[in-house]
């Protein structure tokens, strides 16, 4: 028997966080670069969220 279920789960919900940080950062960039750094803030975003509440449950 498989837990992948689990996993994919937490997959689907980090990549839900992933896609509304791109739409938050994409609506406030304004120049060619800054939506550049917003693809890139999207990405990271999530992993420093999941970072922060682990922390806190320390």
């Amino acid at each position: 028997m498989s837990d992948s279920g689990a996993a994919a789960g937490g997959g689907a919900l980090y990549a839900l966080g992933i896609f509304g940080a791109w739409v938050w950062f994409w609506q406030q960039a304004d120049g060619f670069w800054e939506h550049g750094l917003a693809v890139l803030e999207g990405l990271v975003w999530p992993a420093l969220m999941v970072y922060e509440l682990f922390a806190a449950l320390d």
